[in-house]
């Protein structure tokens, strides 16, 4: 693109600045168009020179004091001279956009006709580059974060062609639950390319938002194999072993009397009510006591376990009291019974 030397601000051509910035509705104050003014100069002087980066600089500088379009168009070659034809193609239709009025300075009309020649040149001389996010096997990322060149990125121009200017660049995209991803890349100048990106799954990251929200609500009810771990598991057991420990006392006890009935038949049989027995019966009487004696402490226990397991049930609450295994009445009546060589328990349970 073929830069114009005939620069209104371009000192040689003895053009009166003053004339360029006429109208005051484009100036804050007197200070403003002076400082512009010297920015111009200093901006075409460094154009001139093909310092492109102080131009930049110095039309920028005087275009935000005052908006004039001999600045924007000196502004717009500093960009073109830089590689940038993106902003310098915006800017070029900036002053196509806004034109002059027909009473205009002519230096604001040469700079209208010079931006409308040389905006298509900047045109020319911009690239293309199509981003496409993925992540491994295919499915879309959700909401990714891309960097261009460190300036975010709209999803919106994601899979679509963007305008870039021509050279090197560097794309990083990240997302929820993904490793982020860096490429590096080139476009020549007016070229286009595609630049798909690949995210891979961070397996160490936290769950992604609304994760938990798919995942069951667990039941307030317990199952059936949870109820042994609670307290309907912990509590609710003690009164059938209560009952267990009873039971072993009853039948001990049971057994060791009718062993004791059967010894007392046979020294009945052997001893005169009226006299003493003979000595050679002195080990049955012992085996006798001892039977009874191990007959009376095995249904006392088995009472005293009966008692105590109707006590602890009873005691449940009723909604533990409904997960055991097989129903069992609200009440529980026990009786003791004592009897001529025996004693036990009766009841309803």
């Amino acid at each position: 693109m073929r830069l114009s030397r005939s620069f209104p601000f371009a000192a040689a051509a003895c053009i009166s600045l003053m004339g360029i910035l006429t109208p005051p509705a484009f100036a804050q104050s007197d200070a403003d168009r002076a400082t512009a003014r010297s920015l111009g100069i200093e901006g075409q002087q460094a154009l001139d020179n093909k310092d492109y980066k102080s131009a930049e600089d110095r039309f920028r500088r005087a275009e935000s004091l005052v908006n004039a379009p001999t600045l924007m168009l000196g502004l717009a070659r500093a960009l073109a001279g830089l590689g940038r034809y993106v902003e310098s193609q915006e800017t070029y239709n900036r002053i196509i956009r806004e034109g002059v009025s027909a009473g205009a300075p002519e230096a604001f009309k040469r700079a209208l006709n010079d931006a409308k020649r040389e905006v298509d040149g900047a045109g020319t001389k911009i690239g293309g580059v199509t981003i496409t996010v993925r992540a491994s096997g295919g499915a879309d990322v959700p909401n990714p974060k891309v960097l261009l060149d460190g300036s975010p990125v709209s999803t919106a121009s994601l899979g679509v062609r963007r305008s870039i200017d021509p050279g090197s660049h560097v794309l990083q995209v990240s997302g929820d639950g993904f490793k982020p991803a860096e490429q590096h890349f080139d476009v020549a100048a007016g070229g286009s390319i595609d630049q798909p990106i690949t995210l891979e799954v961070d397996r160490s990251a936290a769950p992604l938002p609304g994760a938990e929200a798919a995942a069951p609500v667990p039941s307030t009810t317990p199952a059936p194999e949870q109820a042994s771990s609670s307290g309907v598991g912990a509590h609710g057991a003690l009164p059938w072993v209560a009952f267990g420990i009873g039971a072993v006392g009853l039948g001990v006890g049971g057994v060791a009397g009718l062993l004791a009935m059967g010894q007392h038949s046979h020294i009945s049989s052997k001893c005169n009510a009226t006299t003493s027995c003979p000595p050679t019966e002195q080990n049955d009487i012992d085996s006798y006591h001892t039977m009874g004696a191990i007959s009376t402490i095995g249904f006392v226990a088995g009472g005293v376990g009966v008692a105590t397991g109707a006590i602890l049930l009873l005691a449940q609450p009723k909604a533990e009291s409904a997960s055991l295994a097989q129903p069992r009445r609200a009440r529980m009546h026990v009786v003791p019974v004592i009897g001529f060589g025996s004693i036990g328990a009766a009841g309803e349970f």
